[in-house]
């Protein structure tokens, strides 16, 4: 490696400056908003890789990706330049920039309320920017302070805080995961966030698609004041630094950045039910069948199974596409039995054809495959029982033969969706070839890249099939981008009470690093068959987070099933019914994220940032800004510890019994019945029926449930967001806003309501359920609880 400290002004650009460093690599800056600057490193003033598929401001990128110097969905605000002395500085309305010798960058911002510029962020003053004499390789240092909090990073282990601790980005399949220690696992998400308290957030994505590494303060150096550091084993250093007054705010604008989240159907929130056992019983058609029989049987409600790879076996092993019809002998009488019960059906396919697939020596003729570095031929790699290769999405006609497949062996025959796993490209030939779209690209440079090709592939396969209808799509692989296209989990994780609690900061390290449409392996994948109390809490859960899926492959051939312990299947209908009856606050989330960047699963001190109580509440969260979830997550639990967070509103009791001060701790008691939930006050929440299917037609009951604030604060105002489902131009056409302000004057509680949008929801009235209360003014006109208001009128 060699350090970059020597410097030169060498341009003014359009919308930056241009420095030579070294005497020969370029060093880029350019301003692309106010809060947002992009720090681009060129060894010998070339690209490593000069495209990008993470950035994406203003609508998706090509599949053969944006040019990195395209600044298209950027305002690109003017700013002041000043050369010094002491170097350069680069002035925003928001941002300062100094650029010192040697190379080194000091950020500061104008932070409120005074107005000052204020320093948040300052490179390593020695040794900040690196690169491989030889090769590619790359690193950033930047100086750590005491007083900073590290967040993000995507689905990482342990803590939600990241400070201490050193994390890779290296895409693996890791089947049954430590979800408190094991690192790297499946995603590839390489963006951090800066909490400095009343300095505000930064945050730091480098787009980057190598393997690469984050030291947040586990390394020490005597040479080195506290340092982080990024290191990357190849490809360009090219970063965006933001800031914001608030952690929240730097999501939104990391979220933004990446092209938002998808608008997926409303069925997309359903309960959906999947295990191996099922695909890998050699009566697989007849299991499916009766989980139909036994839904109906139970009285639960459902939306969709996941079909597990077993429909492809051959032999115990996985060939995708290809139908096992011993298991299946009659694909379209199962697609049509589900589809007449309302349940979607999501295929499991697999990127890599085993060396003995029917269609591998169609693929290879066709020259399908990634290519061994050396010999040129089709990659070989290990792949589930056996050796494979991996398809090159960076090659037109492999995206066609993918869509040609999807299409005709699962489109055609009756399933829709599609679950795109396995796909995290563990090719360890790092110069193997892909076709990179006309300019061929070595695997160690956009390894990740491929699953969320893949996933595109796939959705816009469903889109040609269903050109009026949302595709819903899930990848367990991902990097910066594929939030655009699916919704995706945290793998294959570990049956235990420790994953249990320790996948809930996962996923909120999802949350924060814009990926909002996520959720678990309910019961546990890999391991031992969880025992009732543990799949019970783990169930009691998982109805709180996007993706809800019952999931296994346990150790005994069991399947985790709503229904698998009697004693307590009660319990785990009253947990899928509530889930049902949340589904219309769940799908206006989902509407707030795609259309306001607004995460769905938020951790307690995102939106209660000054309250010190809520940054070490691990294992609780808020499904919005408005319902607290505290689940239980130890066996044995008889009382659970809550602490509220601190505001003027307070919390209310989910059962709307009691009210609480923002602050409060409280000691819940706890029997298997309880699912610990809180609900700040001045939220009209909006529940359903439980029905069985979220299908927009069956929507036909809606109760507001109020929950008051203190007749001292001032208005608050909730939504509710109604469509048909499944229509992909609903935003645009075809939809209900009902807007709720919930408020006190004279001594009164007032509900003034109004609906925007031409849809008319298939449930005409609304019943009012009233927290703490009997009585309040809607629309100037007195009411009770109880009584049922007609919604017709108001638009």
């Amino acid at each position: 490696m060699k350090a970059l400290n020597a410097w030169q002004f060498l341009a003014r650009t359009e919308n930056g400056v241009r420095l030579i460093v070294e005497g020969r690599h370029h060093f880029n800056i350019s301003i692309l908003e106010d809060d947002l600057v992009r720090i681009s490193l060129l060894k010998d003033g070339n690209h490593r890789l000069n495209r990008t598929w993470a950035i994406a401001p203003a609508g998706d990128v090509p599949f053969e990706g944006r040019k990195r110097e395209d600044t298209t969905g950027f305002s690109c605000p003017d700013f002041h330049l000043d050369e010094n002395d002491e170097g350069l500085t680069l002035e925003t309305g928001t941002l300062r920039l100094k650029i010192g010798q040697p190379l080194a960058l000091t950020w500061e911002a104008r932070t409120k309320p005074a107005g000052s510029w204020q320093e948040v962020a300052r490179d390593r003053p020695l040794n900040a920017y690196m690169l491989g004499r030889k090769d590619h390789r790359n690193q950033h240092h930047l100086l750590r302070h005491p007083d900073e909090t590290f967040y993000g990073l995507g689905e990482k282990s342990g803590a939600l805080d990241r400070s201490g601790r050193r994390f890779e980005m290296r895409n693996l399949d890791a089947l049954g995961y430590d979800a408190r220690t094991t690192d790297p696992l499946y995603k590839h998400i390489p963006f951090t966030i800066t909490d400095k308290g009343d300095l505000g957030a930064c945050g730091l994505f480098y787009d980057t698609l190598s393997s690469c590494w984050f030291d947040l303060g586990n390394e020490k150096d005597n040479y080195h004041p506290p340092f982080r550091a990024f290191r990357a084993e190849d490809g360009d250093l090219d970063y965006y630094f933001s800031w914001a007054p608030s952690v929240l705010e730097i999501v939104k604008r990391h979220h933004w950045l990446t092209g938002g989240t998808a608008f997926m159907p409303r069925w997309g929130l359903g309960y959906s039910g999947s295990t191996m056992s099922y695909t890998d019983s050699e009566n697989a058609q007849e299991r499916l069948q009766e989980f139909l029989a036994k839904l109906e049987a139970e009285d639960m409600p459902c939306d969709s199974f996941q079909l597990s790879s077993g429909y492809t076996a051959i032999e115990g092993r996985r060939y995708v596409f290809n139908w096992n019809t011993d298991r299946f002998p009659d694909v379209e009488a199962l697609t049509s039995s589900y589809a007449a019960a309302g349940i979607n059906l999501i295929a499991n396919i697999k990127p890599v054809l085993l060396d003995d697939h029917p269609l591998y020596e169609q693929a290879v003729d066709a020259g399908l495959f990634i290519r061994d570095s050396e010999s040129g031929e089709p990659e070989q790699s290990p792949f589930w029982d056996g050796t494979g290769s991996h398809l090159d999405f960076t090659n037109p006609a492999t995206i066609r033969w993918w869509q040609d497949n999807v299409t005709a062996k699962l489109l055609d025959r009756g399933i829709k969706s599609t679950w795109n796993d396995n796909n995290e490209y563990e090719v360890w030939d790092d110069d193997a070839r892909c076709a990179g779209f006309g300019e061929p690209i070595p695997i160690s440079l956009i390894r990740p890249l491929h699953s969320q090709l893949m996933t595109r592939a796939s959705f816009e396969a469903q889109q040609q099939d269903q050109p009026d209808r949302r595709p819903y799509l899930i990848s367990r692989c991902a990097s910066p981008g594929t939030q655009r296209y699916a919704q995706t989990w945290t793998g294959d994780n570990h049956t235990s009470w420790d994953t249990l609690r320790w996948n809930i900061p996962m996923g909120l390290g999802l949350s924060l690093s814009g990926f909002y449409n996520i959720g678990h392996d309910v019961g546990g994948f890999a391991g031992p068959r969880p025992d009732p109390e543990l799949f019970l809490r783990w169930v009691q859960n998982g109805i709180f987070h996007p993706r809800f899926t019952i999931h296994s492959w346990n150790d005994d051939g069991t399947a985790n099933e709503a229904w698998m312990y009697p004693e307590i299947t009660p319990l785990v209908r009253d947990a899928l019914k509530l889930r049902a009856r949340l589904l219309p606050y769940l799908y206006t989330l989902l509407y707030q994220a795609v259309t306001d960047g607004e995460p769905m699963l938020r951790p307690l001190f995102l939106d209660h940032p000054d309250d010190p109580n809520c940054r070490t509440a691990e294992f609780d969260f808020l499904l919005g800004k408005d319902l607290l979830v505290a689940t239980i997550v130890e066996p044995g639990a008889r009382t659970r510890r809550v602490t509220l967070p601190q505001n003027a509103d307070g919390w209310w009791t989910f059962d709307g019994s009691t009210w609480h001060p923002g602050g409060d701790v409280l000691e819940v008691p706890v029997t298997d019945a309880t699912i610990p939930l809180f609900v700040r006050g001045g939220t009209v929440l909006p529940m359903a029926a439980p029905n069985l299917r979220s299908d927009a037609a069956f929507d036909m009951e809606r109760t507001w449930c109020i929950y008051p604030q203190p007749a001292t604060r001032p208005p608050r105002t909730s939504h509710t967001y109604d469509d048909d489902g499944v229509s992909r131009d609903a935003l645009t056409d075809g939809h209900c806003l009902t807007t709720l302000k919930l408020s006190h004057e004279t001594g009164a509680l007032r509900l003034d309501w109004s609906r925007s949008g031409t849809w008319e929801p298939a449930y005409t009235d609304a019943r009012i359920w009233l927290a703490g209360q009997t009585g309040l003014i809607v629309n100037d006109r007195a009411h009770s609880a109880g009584d049922t208001l007609s919604l017709n009128p108001a638009r």
